[in-house]
Order: structure tokens, then sequence, then C-alpha cells
């Protein structure tokens, strides 16, 4: 195990939980928001910011619900997730990012991922 600590965010996404789960799970939706461009191949993505590039593996997904990737250039069980979840009551729909980072790196990943998640809901029309 890692020294990273792992950390998690949750935003309010106001979109259905399909439309969002297109823009976090494919490659034509990450390309939106997430990095300039992106291209997989079965579970490996590769995400381009700026010319340079980064591969992940895809571990996890389930429909509608959240995905899970890990950077193959890290040697450990870190991840990154994202899940989507639907308030029962208000059906209110909220993003967690789930994610790992070192201490003293935590607060730039943190805002990392707040302007990410502004990208998105930028390109979903969210407030």
């Amino acid at each position: 195990m890692s020294d990273k600590i792992k950390f998690e965010l949750e935003f309010v996404i106001q979109s259905s939980p399909q439309l969002l789960f297109q823009y976090l799970s494919t490659p034509s939706g990450l390309s939106e928001w997430f990095a300039d461009n992106v291209n997989s191949r079965g579970e490996r993505f590769n995400f381009i910011w700026d010319g340079s590039e980064e591969g992940a593996k895809l571990l996890k997904r389930k429909s509608d619900e959240f995905v899970r990737f890990a950077w193959e250039d890290i040697e450990d069980d870190t991840y990154f997730e994202m899940r989507i979840r639907v308030d029962e009551i208000t059906g209110d729909v909220s993003l967690f990012i789930t994610d790992f980072a070192e201490e003293d790196e935590l607060d730039e990943a943190k805002m990392l991922w707040e302007n990410q998640i502004s990208d998105l809901k930028q390109v979903l029309g969210s407030k």
C-alpha cells in the first residue's frame, strides 16, 4: 500500500444519471471535460493532455452508477473512481470522486478535481 491519502469529494450535478454516466465512461464523453483527448481499446484508456499521454485501466464499471480507473504507471493499489448517487427523497444527482494523493499534494489534487468538475458542469449545462 502506498502512503497516499484517500480523499472523497461530492458535487451536485444537474443531469440525469444516464447522461452523466456517458461523460464518465466513454472516450468521447471524457474528452469533453476530463482530458484534451481520450482513446480506448478494451479496458485500456489513453488520456492526452497538452501532448502528454497517460494510460489507465478500467478496473470496474456499473452502468449509470460508477467507473473506477487505475493509472498504469503507478505501482500501488490506488485508483480514481467517479460514482453517481441519486438521493431517494429529493432526486438530486451527486457525483462522488474518490482519489488518492500525497499529503503535500492533497489540496492541489482536490482543486484539480474541482476545476475538472466545473468543466463537466459547463458541458452538461449544469449550474
